[in-house]
């Protein structure tokens, strides 16, 4: 793979995408269909690690790999649509490709699912790899020379670390700043509407001299 100056990483959802709306709603429907209690409310309350974590919760060990391919079935009608970008996102992926890098997404939503929800918003990555969560996202990160990742959960600063990668987190997700400042996230940002800026400052020190950046006041609030 041809090498770029800046390759960064981003997670989907709750980095790029409020995919609560839409993910509610497949559960809902999920839950419907086999007349097994789904909390929908709760499950949101707890996105960054893989499907089958949630199902498990609601569903005996021997039907989780078949109820969590119903889920993904269900996904592309009743997911996508409800799900709107967070602020910031597209400014995000464009201050990348702007400075001549590549922006990725790296994420641990099921592959064909995460690309219906980038097309739908008019997000344009350079590539998108799914189905990878925490440290399991740094082969997909070594794999494409990425040296920055961006991410909402404390298991996304595992995942750039052991890439390694500078890890930027996002305060958007279910971790709040404490718990991203605690797991080592090397940057905290309040959301993605702060990261031009910061990436501008980060290129301008030599994409070394930004990592030590002071959070936000929104971000530690």
């Amino acid at each position: 793979m041809a090498a770029y100056p800046l390759t960064v990483g981003f997670d989907l959802d709750m980095t790029l995408i409020d995919s609560r709306p839409g993910i509610k709603a497949a559960y809902e429907v999920l839950s419907a269909r086999t007349g097994t209690h789904v909390d929908a409310d709760a499950a949101v309350t707890r996105l960054g690690p893989p499907l089958e974590e949630e199902i498990r919760r609601w569903f005996p060990a021997e039907r989780v790999a078949e109820i969590s391919a119903q889920y993904r079935a269900l996904y592309p009608e009743y997911a996508i649509t409800p799900t709107p970008a967070l602020p910031g996102a597209h400014e995000a992926i464009a201050a990348v490709q702007a400075a001549g890098g590549r922006a990725i997404v790296v994420t641990a939503k099921y592959e064909p699912n995460a690309k219906l929800h980038l097309a739908h918003l008019g997000l344009e990555p350079d590539a998108v790899i799914g189905s990878l969560w925490a440290e399991a996202k740094a082969e997909a990160l070594r794999d494409h020379d990425a040296t920055v990742y961006v991410g909402d959960h404390t298991g996304d600063v595992r995942g750039a670390h052991t890439a390694p990668a500078l890890s930027v987190a996002v305060a958007t997700g279910p971790c709040d700043a404490a718990e991203l400042r605690a797991a080592g996230a090397d940057v905290l940002l309040a959301d993605l509407t702060e990261f031009p800026a910061w990436l501008a400052r980060y290129l301008a020190e030599g994409a070394g001299g930004a990592d030590g950046a002071e959070p936000s006041a929104a971000a530690t609030a």
